[in-house]
């Protein structure tokens, strides 16, 4: 019989971790697939997303809309885990596989664990900041098999009182589809979104929820550097966590500034070939932190919510202050041929995620791991 696996996603950045790992796995024989779709990828606003899953050829996407116009964070967590819940009662999977720090994967692993289902975790023991972190380490510890970036992700779940045995290394999946030589050429993806400039910043801001009293102030100050810097900039909303409308809110004073293109989403192959040929990326998303040295473009990392990440050479910080921001757009953009040691810019692995995903999946050791989970004491 079949092993069911189910892939939880609810962005457009995990679903571009988790696309690699999707593929292979379908192909695989011992395996019935299954995709639960959910959050910003059923919002018309952020550019309905679930189009891209569907694009993909995928087979048994399951479409669930988990928030209202609200978008609190609760309210999206407590309708997911009762759709989810719903939802793999009546598949019945052997394995429920979650990404990262949204609200989404908690819901995933909280459905999991309390209905005996293994849960595994991509990318936990990760440090950030704000509420980000904190849903993170929650759903590492309601999950029962880790699959992480890198030895100091996998160090601080073992401080987290996890099993080293239920920990494995398989680097970043999304390196995977950065490294491969099957993405786009940066013509085919200009033309694709009518973009006419050839040399621009990227911006990607989102919200940082625990600032929120004066996050009207702080988008504002974002909005002015960018304006008053004169440069071109390929601009993405950000995501749904409260606070999202200031941003946008805050991005109506991009309308009709021809050096500004405005996007609710990219498709996620298509981002990092404009990530690639960029001057530079600005705001305070993990791509900055992650996926830009990679590719050796400098990072403008903005406010508190990377603010536990990035040490790469490439990635500078500042404040909300609009000097200190358009300060460091002049020297990103002189900067942007500094060469940098992929070694020390990132901690992704070496490509081969999926490699090591499908073999893990091939372990009877993987499928052995216990539910019954306890605190493991360990003197440091």
């Amino acid at each position: 019989m079949k092993k069911k696996i189910v892939f939880l996603t609810g962005t457009r950045a995990d679903f571009g971790k988790l696309k690699s790992l999707i593929s292979a796995s379908q192909e695989l024989d011992g395996y019935e697939v299954h995709i639960f779709a959910t959050g910003m990828h059923l919002n018309n606003k952020y550019g309905k997303t679930i189009d891209e899953i569907y694009k993909c050829g995928f087979k048994n996407i399951y479409p669930f809309i988990n928030h209202d116009r609200a978008d609190l964070m609760d309210r999206v967590l407590s309708a997911t885990i009762n759709g989810f819940s719903r939802y793999v009662a009546e598949i019945n999977p052997d394995l429920i596989i979650v990404h990262g720090d949204r609200v989404e994967a908690l819901a995933g692993a909280i459905v999991g664990s309390l209905n005996n289902i293994l849960v595994a975790h991509i990318e936990g023991g990760e440090k950030s900041g704000t509420i980000d972190e904190l849903i993170r380490h929650a759903v590492s510890k309601m999950s029962h098999i880790h699959l992480v970036a890198n030895h100091d992700a996998k160090k601080r779940l073992l401080q987290l009182g996890e099993r080293g045995q239920s920990i494995f290394v398989i680097g970043s999946p999304d390196l995977d589809i950065m490294a491969s030589n099957t993405l786009a050429d940066l013509n085919s993806v200009t033309a694709y979104y009518d973009i006419t400039f050839d040399s621009y910043g990227i911006l990607l801001f989102h919200p940082v929820t625990t600032e929120i009293d004066c996050w009207e102030e702080s988008t504002r100050e974002v909005v002015d550097a960018i304006i008053e810097s004169k440069k071109n900039y390929i601009v993405i909303y950000p995501n749904n966590d409260l606070g999202s409308e200031i941003i946008i809110n805050g991005y109506k004073r991009f309308q009709n500034n021809p050096r500004i293109k405005i996007f609710p989403s990219l498709r996620f192959e298509y981002f990092l070939v404009l990530l690639h040929n960029a001057d530079f990326i600005i705001g305070n998303s993990s791509a900055g932190i992650r996926e830009a040295p990679y590719y050796n473009i400098p990072t403008i990392n903005i406010g508190t919510r990377q603010h536990e990440r990035g040490n790469a050479p490439t990635i500078w910080h500042c404040n909300y202050k609009k000097a200190e921001v358009l300060d460091l757009i002049t020297q990103a953009k002189k900067a942007n041929q500094v060469a940098v040691n992929k070694s020390t810019a990132s901690s992704f692995g070496s490509g081969n995620s999926t490699e090591l995903f499908i073999n893990l999946l091939n372990n009877g050791v993987f499928w052995g791991l216990r539910k019954q989970k306890s605190f493991q004491d360990r003197d440091f």
